[in-house]
């Protein structure tokens, strides 16, 4: 059988909820044909625990002894939200070390965990995106012109972060500064958007070598201003509806621009998209999450039962088309 080193925590916000997900997804992995290792990274530990204790995975080699045991890893399942396992620095060193990985690569994973890259990266597709600024924490520029340029209301996000840490609906100039400080907290560059009207939807995606799988459509109707950390991790505090209850064509058209962000960014593995589809019926991508959340409310495991599917069904598909392609 293989070792599957499933990597969960993290250093960021995320925290927590990557672990809740590598929890939810530990149960899932078809045990018949994988042997499983939970390893909580955080910084440069990488730990192992059991009943009996802990041990670190020797990060010159990528193994694990325990006791008498040494493990050698055959493939990596990465499970963390925010750094280091969706901006590319974990996708780097295990491409160094040469084991195979669930997620995309260090690229892309660099390309969609930057919200800018990301809106460049699909600017010729034909997925519609808000307009938008980008600050530095060295830029300098007035509410008033901010207000001018995007009108009100709008968003102001972190350009790298996930989970809506740090995000804000500012709704007057006044808020703004405040608002800005606050996604400086959680990232070097700041994003403020306009704000889009419409319904919120999440479309799940999967390519493999031998088909694309477009899962059906979650609309996700916030109890909060917006789908905030809050709504989205707090039981009761958003609904999520699937398959969401939208036109045919209009799903069409979300899993057509689905299918081109993901090819766009050059994505692999198990991700989720987002959009904002206004009343006229045309959706604006909010962001990728290559790493969707997998908890037990999480969107995308509701969508793989929703396609009549299992996520043990998923996980090996992810799985083994990884090594296919290594």
């Amino acid at each position: 059988m293989k070792n599957i080193a499933l990597l969960a925590g993290g250093n960021s916000s995320e925290r927590e909820i990557a672990l809740q997900s590598a929890a939810q997804v530990a149960e899932a992995f078809d045990r018949e044909r994988y042997n499983v290792w939970l390893i909580d990274v955080y910084g440069r530990n990488f730990t192992y625990r059991n009943a009996e204790g802990e041990w670190k995975v020797d990060l010159n080699d990528f193994s694990l002894t325990v006791g008498s045991e040494r493990v050698e890893f055959d493939f990596a399942y990465i499970m963390i939200h925010g750094t280091p396992g969706e901006d590319g620095h974990l996708q780097g060193y295990l491409e160094m070390m040469g084991v195979p990985f669930s997620s995309c690569d260090m690229v892309s994973s660099v390309i969609t965990f930057d919200k800018v890259t990301t809106k460049r990266a699909v600017a010729d597709t034909g997925v519609g995106l808000a307009k938008g600024i980008l600050l530095r924490e060295e830029d300098w520029i007035t509410p008033d012109a901010i207000v001018a340029e995007l009108g009100l209301p709008l968003f102001v996000k972190p350009n790298a972060s996930g989970s809506s840490c740090g995000v804000t609906k500012v709704k007057s100039a006044e808020e703004l500064p405040e608002a800005i400080f606050k996604a400086f907290d959680e990232s070097s560059e700041v994003l403020i958007e306009e704000f889009i009207a419409g319904r919120e939807m999440a479309c799940g995606v999967l390519v493999t070598e031998d088909r694309e799988y477009l899962f059906p459509i979650t609309e996700v109707v916030a109890k909060n201003e917006f789908f905030d950390y809050e709504a989205k991790y707090t039981a009761g505090m958003s609904d999520e509806i699937t398959p969401a209850d939208i036109a045919p064509e209009i799903a069409e058209k979300l899993h057509e621009m689905t299918l081109a962000a993901y090819k766009a960014c050059r994505c692999k593995g198990l991700a989720r998209v987002d959009f904002i589809v206004t009343p006229e019926g045309e959706p604006y991508m909010i962001e990728i999450n290559t790493i969707p959340g997998m908890s037990g409310g999480s969107i995308v495991p509701k969508q793989i039962r929703a396609a009549g599917m299992t996520m043990t069904e998923v996980l090996t598909l992810v799985i083994e088309d990884a090594l296919c392609n290594q």
